[in-house]
């Protein structure tokens, strides 16, 4: 059996948490292995809404156990709020199902104030982050002034790491004219917090290490989206880690062999968070209607998402990048009723013809989109649980975006619902 990777090939949003939780039932351990508590999964399950920032979407099952690895940066209020959250509503949350890995970077509150402050100064050129510390948290983390989970362990020792932060973050709010930061305040702070996440700590990569050995099989959480990665999304409005599936290995310390099946995820159109370019974005009512018919609101930050077609070229370029085998296409009913469906095959910049996105943000920002009308169909694509159910158009539209992006569409979900989920091929299989 094949080890599996997860990523979004969009923007994020696209239905990563019930695909993941669908898989998990044929998965051991579920780790995440990038990202923080930006990332939004929402699942229902048995008419139970769980949603989730942090923790690895397979938490809500029981015996599987979820890993935050090193890749991720942790703020270690936020996951004890979630931890709380998700017990008071019923789930059992102990070290037997969660593990964290004990060299996860720390988000402090110093990285929260410090993401609000600057894209309040940036005005008109925010990036449209979350302002949860991420950027800030990996920025000190390459800067090699982190500090990571097992610094909570020894105090005597995270005094001096304390102030080697704090001589770089209270130089920067002297030059944004905002209070300096206490360490003593601070180091209370973390004292407080260590005896709660402490008992999640753990060499994961040795572990994952062991239970791979020992045939378990694992499935690798992306947070956001292959869009949004550093280096390969549509920079600078992206987020601060590399979200494209080759991140798995790094970020939870598992050799790149031990990845087996990637597999993406993507909507029947498309949607966007924030700032940043994005060609087929829709400014009327289709657009209107698809964010109403698809509830497209930010699981964490609630803000409205930002709503267009298809973009088979955004969706290849990621399927190379991220060497995806298969795609789970998401929220096929959100089409149901229309008339017709526009599909982006290329893009037009200057009087080119392109068929990849530029790196250069103006031109990124300047790229027109060439769409191919696609009829609609009339029927119900909600619920479906067989091809055989599925109105003949929506098994054409499916069909043509495997032509265009050159990957297989190889699990289709019609609903949030966990098993109105369409297989054609496991991707646990070898």
């Amino acid at each position: 059996m094949a080890n599996v990777v997860v990523v979004g090939a969009q923007w994020g949003d696209e239905g990563k948490g019930k695909i993941v939780d669908w898989l998990s039932e044929r998965a051991d351990i579920v780790v995440r292995f990038q990202g923080g508590h930006n990332a939004g999964h929402t699942l229902v399950i048995n008419g139970v809404t769980y949603k989730l920032s942090l923790m690895p979407s397979g938490v809500v099952r029981p015996g599987k156990l979820g890993i935050i690895g090193n890749g991720v940066v942790v703020d270690p209020w936020a996951l004890v709020a979630e931890i709380e959250r998700l017990v008071a509503q019923g789930l059992t949350i102990n070290r037997d199902n969660l593990r964290v890995a004990e060299n996860a970077t720390l988000i402090l509150p110093l990285h929260r104030e410090l993401d609000q402050i600057r894209e309040e100064a940036a005005g008109a050129g925010k990036i449209g982050t979350t302002g949860r510390g991420i950027g800030p948290a990996y920025e000190d983390k390459v800067g090699r002034r982190a500090i990571r989970l097992q610094d909570l362990t020894n105090f005597e020792t995270l005094g001096p790491k304390l102030e080697r932060l704090l001589v770089h973050h209270n130089a920067l709010r002297r030059g944004l004219d905002k209070p300096l930061i206490d360490k003593a305040a601070l180091m209370a702070e973390l004292a407080a917090i260590a005896p709660k996440v402490l008992p999640y700590k753990d060499a994961t990569w040795d572990l994952l290490d062991r239970e791979r050995k020992a045939g378990k099989r694992i499935l690798f959480e992306g947070a956001q989206g292959a869009l949004l990665d550093i280096d390969h999304g549509t920079y600078p409005f992206v987020t601060s880690s590399n979200t494209i599936a080759a991140q798995a290995a790094t970020g939870s310390g598992i050799g790149p062999r031990a990845i087996g099946n990637v597999l993406g995820i993507a909507k029947a159109y498309t949607t966007r968070v924030g700032s940043g370019p994005f060609p087929t974005e829709l400014l009327d009512e289709t657009g209107e209607l698809i964010g109403q018919k698809g509830h497209e609101f930010g699981t964490v930050t609630g803000r409205k998402r930002r709503c267009g077609w298809f973009d088979a070229v955004l969706v290849r370029q990621m399927v190379k990048v991220s060497g995806i085998d298969g795609i789970a296409l998401t929220k096929l009913d959100v089409l149901d009723g229309f008339k017709e469906i526009k599909l982006c095959v290329g893009y037009e910049l200057d009087g080119e013809r392109l068929t990849r996105l530029p790196a250069g943000q103006n031109s990124q920002a300047r790229v027109k989109p060439i769409y191919e009308t696609f009829e609609g169909w009339s029927g119900s694509t909600r619920g479906a649980r067989k091809y055989a159910d599925l109105p003949a158009q929506a098994v054409k539209y499916v069909r043509h975006i495997e032509e265009l992006i050159e990957c297989p569409v190889t699990l289709l979900s019609t609903s949030p619902e966990r098993d109105d989920t369409i297989l054609m091929r496991d991707p646990f299989a070898d």
